[in-house]
């Protein structure tokens, strides 16, 4: 039976709060100060997980969600297409603070900006990857479920991945389709198929390069090139197949513009691009230094690494390695350096990694994040190595989505 709640506030990860006989109640698709009837999803020991199936009174900053794939038991990529935009941005900033006030004690004032290039929330993922159903349909995953909900549209992705037209058609053999569209125009299908399946592919809505996602870092391009081309200013960026690259158009220029300015890179520095993807921050940090300073890049991952090294072909001051960050640090035997840029997986960099940066003595670390939970927690292990939290910037980079990206500047302290 549905249980009736007082919605609290918001939590980390696409929730809100409240309480039903003693114990706590996270549960989506409410919004703070709501009453809703809530059907219970998933029971622990010491909380509830529910969805608001009813709302018996509205918050203010409540609209229709646009899309009609979004809602309980639906598809599980948006969170707030119930909420305002300025609403979401709010709760944000909310989570954020409270997760540094809560794992770092941190008390800091956070506003989430907006990044031009989502008219209204929408259109704005230039990568959309769909699950495919055993008879072929694409869909996306429900929340917290292996599910797929088939959608024939997806109102947050980006005009020209909708062209290509991924979700009209069908993929049987395939477990994934992924369409991308790149600031330069070019579009792609990435095909993930099922064990050594053939999938043939079905005429497109627009010109895309076909590729096979064939496992191990092995991409084949069945029609056109395995890569494509970003731009942010003048500068090109080669990114091969489903590379990582910000999915929100405007996001790679305002986030380099960011770690920049927190950077305050000099000619002659010496400076670490750590987690470099595709070497994005390593081409700033480059120009910035000039011919007489350095930067080198590491990264795990063999086709970034790659695409790294000839995205940066012309910088000849930087360099990009592979391998773990703070195995790679050992083996080159790197002892310091001036400034350090990190843009660690959502998993952060853990305790090791935070211990063998503070060690390198920079003047200043830029901390790019995705996650507040892990990012609070790393900036605490900084704070006890004496790097505190001197600034902090924040992006709202995934609209509809619980998600939000940060740019953290710490200073070495030396009172």
């Amino acid at each position: 039976m549905p249980i009736e709640l007082d919605v609290e506030r918001v939590a980390n990860g696409g929730w809100c709060v409240a309480r039903h006989e003693g114990r706590v109640v996270f549960v989506r698709h409410a919004l703070p100060g709501e009453r809703v009837l809530a059907e219970v999803t998933d029971e622990t020991t010491r909380f509830l997980r529910a969805d608001a199936v009813e709302i018996l009174d509205a918050s203010p900053d409540r609209v229709t969600p646009p899309c009609p794939f979004a809602g309980p038991g639906r598809c599980g990529g948006c969170d707030w297409q119930h909420a305002t935009l300025a609403a979401q941005r709010g709760f944000k900033a909310e989570i954020l603070a409270e997760q540094l006030r809560r794992l770092a004690g941190i008390e800091v004032k956070v506003d989430v900006e907006e990044v031009p290039g989502s008219p209204k929330g929408l259109g704005w993922r230039t990568r959309v990857q769909f699950a495919v159903t055993p008879d072929g349909h694409p869909g996306l995953r429900r929340h917290r479920s292996h599910e797929i909900e088939p959608v024939d549209a997806c109102l947050i992705a980006h005009p020209e991945v909708e062209r290509i037209g991924v979700e009209r058609d069908n993929w049987r053999g395939a477990t994934a389709v992924e369409g991308i569209a790149s600031s330069t125009g070019e579009r792609a299908v990435v095909v993930t198929p099922k064990g050594h399946r053939t999938v043939a592919v079905p005429e497109l809505g627009a010109d895309a390069y076909v590729l096979v996602d064939e496992g191990r870092g092995h991409v084949r391009a069945v029609r056109g090139r395995t890569a494509l081309t970003e731009r942010v200013g003048d500068r090109e960026f080669r990114v091969t197949g489903s590379g990582f690259w910000q999915v929100h158009p405007g996001a790679a220029a305002v986030l380099l513009e960011a770690v920049m300015e927190f950077a305050a890179v000099r000619p002659g520095d010496w400076a670490l691009d750590l987690y470099c993807g595709v070497g994005l921050f390593a081409a700033g940090l480059a120009e910035a230094t000039g011919p007489e300073g350095a930067v080198l890049g590491i990264e795990s991952d063999a086709r970034a690494v790659q695409d790294a090294r000839h995205n940066l072909r012309d910088l000849h001051q930087a360099r990009v390695e592979r391998g773990r960050v703070e195995d790679t640090l050992d083996r080159l035997g790197v002892e310091r350096a001036d400034v350090v840029v990190v843009d660690p997986p959502r998993t952060g960099l853990g305790r090791d990694v935070v211990t063998r940066v503070s060690a390198l003595d920079p003047a200043r670390i830029v901390y790019v994040s995705c996650d507040p939970a892990t990012l609070a927690r790393d900036l605490a292990w900084f704070t006890d190595h004496g790097y505190p939290l001197v600034d902090l910037r924040a992006f709202d980079a995934f609209p509809m989505t619980h998600h939000v990206e940060a740019v953290a500047l710490l200073v070495k302290d030396t009172a």
